[in-house]
């Protein structure tokens, strides 16, 4: 670690450095956080040397401080353990995350606004930012869609768990008879990239259309076309943003999801050569859920790939997702 971040330095003392002002700033944000990176290494290494002293030291009056001391490293230690699973391309950086509702009509918009929540409580609780760039409402209630741009060190490689179909049991405050529905939605993560160094992208291959940003009346209605829908011909992929009053902003969101859901097929696609090569393709298909939150007649949310589960549903859509995230990131352990 010390010796790539004293090869960033000195790249950063290049005279010509700040010609190109966005490759600079890149540049300068790689350096910091591999300067936190090394910084982080050597306070852990310092803190458990000194603790071991203390213990040598073999001073009952002391047991309290060294007590503390190790409960503290303890934990820090299983974090740098759980940070060792997100060795992804990607996984360092930013994540958007984007929810939208599936079959179910209103029950449907309403599970997918309950998630949307749940993301939010869980960013908020890891001290990530969070901002909505896209946002359809429902006719009668909940949300159609919503993309939010979460930011943060290794954002989306906790969240690169909850891509998938998300299921919900409940008894349906939209039923006039008070029957049991099943709700789906599907969530898609993808990685923030900013630069064009991991994907060229030709400005004659996309159609950008501007409209009306919609809202709910009054000062919130846009009188001007500032949202930005971007189609990329070859691969019919559309991305939107209408959250900004800005249609430069707008455009330049929209951009972000264009590129995150260009590499993603990206990665699709190896992964599926990959494992043809070691005879072990299937088709990707959806439908197919990740995980089930049921709380009718009982209380209970499962992850189908880990099996892992919590009784307390109430809790996991208030934000309590590590243990789902960890139980799949460590089973993931190996498969690659």
């Amino acid at each position: 670690m010390k010796t790539r971040l004293a090869e960033l330095e000195k790249r950063s003392e290049d005279p010509g450095l700040w010609d190109n002002p966005t490759q600079a700033q890149k540049l300068m944000k790689t350096i910091a956080r591999q300067r936190q990176r090394v910084e982080n290494w050597e306070s852990l290494i310092q803190r458990l040397s000194d603790a071991h002293e203390l213990a040598e030291m073999d001073d009952e009056s002391l047991r309290p401080e060294l007590e503390t001391e190790t409960e503290q490293l303890g934990k820090l230690v299983y974090q740098k353990e759980l940070n060792t699973l997100l060795s992804g391309k990607f996984d360092e950086g930013d994540a958007l995350l984007t929810i939208n509702a599936g079959a179910g009509g209103t029950d449907s918009q309403d599970w997918s606004e309950m998630l949307q929540r749940m993301y939010l409580r869980w960013a908020e609780q890891h001290n990530y930012d969070t901002e909505i760039l896209d946002l359809t409402e429902g006719e009668e209630a909940g949300i159609k869609s919503v993309t939010i741009a979460v930011s943060g060190r290794h954002a989306y490689g906790y969240l690169r768990p909850e891509k998938g179909v998300h299921r919900l049991v409940r008894l349906s405050p939209y039923d006039s008879n008070n029957r049991r529905h099943t709700s789906f939605t599907q969530v898609e993560v993808l990685p923030q990239v900013e630069g064009d160094e991991e994907l060229k992208i030709d400005s004659a291959d996309l159609k950008i259309e501007t409209f009306r940003a919609g809202g709910a009346g009054g000062q919130n209605v846009q009188k001007n076309d500032t949202a930005v829908r971007i189609t990329h011909i070859p691969s019919g992929i559309v991305a939107s943003c209408q959250n900004e009053r800005s249609q430069t902003q707008n455009k330049e969101n929209a951009m972000k999801v264009l590129r995150g859901r260009l590499l993603e097929i990206r990665r699709q696609e190896e992964e599926a050569e990959l494992s043809k090569l070691r005879g072990e393709y299937q088709k990707a298909e959806w439908g197919s859920q990740i995980r089930s939150y049921v709380l009718h007649p009982y209380q209970m949310v499962k992850d189908h790939r880990t099996n892992y589960e919590m009784g307390n549903a109430q809790g996991v859509l208030d934000g309590d997702l590590d243990g789902f995230i960890e139980a799949y990131l460590r089973s993931q352990v190996g498969e690659k």
